[in-house]
């Protein structure tokens, strides 16, 4: 979703975008249209996460490209074969290279079972972003923690939410019902991948203990991914709403009342900004995006702890408190008001114009000093 706004941002204003990707399955080749022209590449499934796709190394291929039709800048989104051969190419022909750092995937390793790779995931993702010219990452907290492992030119781009899509007043009367809830009762929300990095127990054991109180509450999951099988099995009180886009999330999104979000692997997590858009009453540890954009108990609830048992107290504690959960609603809007996503983009366009000019300067540099060695090689 972020790279899909940053790409229509830089289209709006008049740049031209060459974007590179894997084949999702059976997928055809795109037309150009217009400013932009995306390039498949040949990829397979990431293990244990068929949904994701992993673009296979393509370095010849980029070069071959990239010397008929010379980018200004390339700018890589994933770590991966193709990601690397992007660096590789892009050192190859001389190009200034940029990066974002999108995935905890040293985080998500403990919950695929290789843990013990952690140390050389690090190390992997450190070598790729230190070859380019800046790693842009989504929090304050997140620029300081990639510089203690050793990252350099670490920076700053927040992300946005779109206001005019997110919003109470996008609030379904008739959605509700069809969850099987009357006016008064109250709506739990999940929004994201329902994958095991998603923390997603502790959101059923937080309702778990809500519905023990409140019986008429509802969850609602909105999204789907490899664990929608299990918990649909597992947990026949929810609601599984399955993947929605455009207004139809806005109105799911709106037509609850408290939001969960448990998860301790984000980067930042856009779910937590839409939800307070939204006007929903959130309830997520206190990092990633909730601790950039949420105060507590003035527009949302932070759980200082890391533990489960944290989190179902904290959520708990809300629900059964209707006047709190009205003064955070109340609070949510106005407080990510100022995230346009223009904003956001434009941030991103001066991030590349000054890696392109250091990118200049540092060949400049370089040829001077070649030029100089050779002079004095000749003077001798």
């Amino acid at each position: 979703m972020t790279l899909g706004r940053i790409v229509a941002g830089l289209l709006e204003r008049g740049h031209t975008v060459q974007l590179m990707r894997p084949r999702q399955f059976e997928e055809e080749d795109r037309p150009v249209e217009g400013a932009l022209e995306q390039v498949l590449f040949r990829g397979m499934p990431v293990p244990t996460y068929p949904e994701l796709r992993l673009g296979f190394p393509s370095r010849s291929k980029l070069v071959k490209l990239w010397r008929q039709k010379r980018p200004d800048i390339v700018h890589v989104v994933t770590e991966g074969p193709l990601g690397w051969s992007a660096v590789a190419a892009a050192n190859q022909l001389q190009l200034p290279v940029s990066s974002s750092f999108h995935t905890n995937f040293q985080s998500y390793s403990r919950y695929y079972g290789i843990g013990f790779f952690r140390t050389l995931i690090e190390g992997h993702l450190r070598r790729l972003h230190n070859r380019t010219l800046a790693t842009m990452v989504p929090t304050k907290t997140m620029v300081r923690d990639l510089q203690a492992l050793g990252f350099n030119d670490v920076m700053l781009l927040s992300r946005g939410v779109e206001t005019r899509q997110f919003s109470p007043c996008k609030r379904s009367t008739d959605l509700r019902e069809r969850w099987g809830v009357g006016v008064d009762d109250l709506v739990i929300m999940n929004v994201g991948r329902l994958a095991k990095e998603k923390n997603i127990a502790a959101v059923i054991a937080a309702f778990r203990a809500i519905q023990f109180r409140l019986p008429t509450a509802r969850l609602v999951f909105v999204g789907d991914g490899p664990e929608r099988k299990k918990l649909e099995e597992s947990c026949p009180f929810a609601t599984f709403a399955g993947v929605q886009e455009g207004e139809a999330l806005a109105s799911h999104y709106a037509s609850g009342d408290v939001f969960l979000f448990p998860s301790l692997t984000e980067t930042f997590g856009n779910v937590v900004p839409e939800a307070l858009a939204s006007g929903l009453a959130v309830v997520s540890y206190d990092c990633a995006a909730a601790h950039e954009l949420i105060t507590k108990d003035l527009n949302g609830v932070l759980v200082s702890g890391s533990t489960e048992l944290d989190f179902v107290e904290a959520a708990l504690s809300l629900a059964l408190n209707r006047q709190r959960q009205s003064t955070l609603r109340q609070n949510a809007v106005a407080s990510v008001a100022h995230l346009r996503w223009d904003a956001i983009c434009k941030r991103f366009v001066d991030i590349l114009s000054d890696v392109i000019q250091r990118h200049g300067q540092q060949h400049a540099g370089a040829a001077l000093v070649a030029g100089r060695v050779l002079v004095n090689r000749s003077n001798a």
